[in-house]
């Protein structure tokens, strides 16, 4: 079976407003730990929320390379904001690719007009993060199915237009055996289990949740999740987040090079010994850009094939830019920091980092490495690739 992965050559969505909504309301989103609710209103404005789905649902087919452009910009505006159109377009593509035939695309062409945020509720208290693997199952009842979920984590449940939920197929179906329930905020109830104050990425608002949800069944995507999780979720989510994180690195260097210029200002334009230091920070930065292109375009070259499968190389490739790009923004970030010196560590100046440092160490954390390691180390046994 083969995709269609073509788009329609329509010019790029100006991300302007949104980035200026975004960097203006950072410092509050993050201070209050609430959601950026002005930075996505100004998405929708723009038609950015949509973007990714099909021209022919009333989308623009946007690839992997432009939605990045646009995830790295907004990351360096307000990572929170970033994070959520990430987020959001993980799923979005997921609808895109296996959502757009059959009874599920009047659900695509609905989300896609009327700029429908989605969430994603993946995770699972009882299984320990493994997001292919469910204890909740679908409960077939006609033309309706039944879902009860024990998430974790929902980050931005509350305030998303459907969220996209896994369950086994059925009651007696093993935990591996999974779908992928589109779950209208209409037909769902969330009852919250948690609380989200953390260190970092504070405006994903991403509380534990008891997600049930009664809905049409025409809701479930008729396609595995295992091939969704390989051909979109995973390569789409570790693309568009490191784009996030590169804007992160983006803005902590843009905040060093105005103090750099500034003291060689002060010294008549001469090169100083933190110039040398702030040349050698970006090597490190284009070097973390320069990995973060190589894997989309590894992306967009798969998605260009029309295949669904994967192979084992590209999913190693996958999870390495999520481990390599989790490690890169918080040496940038940090080292952009000690660059820059006090002025960085003031919360009350402009070249403040605080909120950018504790963004980096999210990466490391949502998905833990460790479990990327661990399935990376699963993979290689399987490998015949070059090495």
């Amino acid at each position: 079976m083969t995709v269609d992965s073509t788009r329609d050559g329509a010019s790029p969505i100006d991300v302007t407003g949104a980035v200026k909504a975004a960097a203006a309301n950072a410092h509050i989103v993050d201070r209050d730990a609430r959601f950026p609710v002005e930075a996505v209103t100004a998405m929708k404005d723009a038609g950015l929320l949509s973007c990714s789905l099909p021209t022919e649902l009333g989308g623009r087919s946007a690839g992997m390379t432009e939605l990045a452009s646009y995830a790295r910009a907004l990351g360096a505006a307000c990572s929170s904001a970033a994070m959520v159109f990430a987020m959001h377009h993980t799923q979005a593509l997921t609808l895109r690719w296996h959502g757009a035939q059959g009874d599920i695309a009047e659900l695509t062409r609905s989300i896609a007009q009327n700029e429908s945020l989605l969430a994603s509720a993946t995770t699972e208290i009882t299984t320990g993060g493994d997001v292919r693997s469910s204890t909740c199952a679908v409960v077939v009842e006609g033309d309706r199915v039944t879902l009860s979920k024990n998430a974790p984590v929902i980050s931005y449940g509350e305030y998303a237009d459907h969220i996209c939920a896994t369950a086994r197929r059925g009651p007696d179906s093993p935990p591996s055996d999974q779908v992928l329930v589109i779950c209208p905020a209409a037909d769902t109830v969330l009852e919250k289990t948690g609380t989200w104050d953390v260190l970092g990425f504070r405006g994903t608002c991403s509380p534990g949740f008891e997600l049930k949800a009664d809905t049409d069944a025409r809701n479930v995507l008729p396609v595995d999740y295992a091939t969704i999780s390989a051909h979109t979720m995973l390569p789409a989510s570790h693309t568009l987040w490191a784009s996030v994180w590169l804007g992160i690195a983006d803005a902590a260097v843009n905040k060093a090079r105005v103090q750099i210029r500034a003291d060689a200002k002060r010294k008549s334009g001469a090169p100083t010994d933190r110039t040398a230091a702030f040349a050698d920070l970006l090597v490190i930065h284009q070097r973390f850009a320069s990995s973060v292109s190589e894997e989309i375009r590894r992306y967009e070259t798969f998605l260009a094939s029309g295949e669904l499968e994967t192979t084992v190389g590209f999913a190693i490739a996958m999870n390495n830019l999520k481990l390599n790009a989790s490690k890169a923004v918080v040496e940038v970030v940090a080292g952009a920091l000690g660059l820059v010196g006090i002025n960085a560590y003031r919360e009350d100046h402009a070249a403040s980092m605080g909120r950018l440092l504790r963004d980096a160490y999210g990466p490391q954390l949502m998905v833990s490495n460790d479990r990327i390691r661990a399935n990376n180390a699963r993979l290689v046994l399987a490998y015949r690739g070059k090495p």
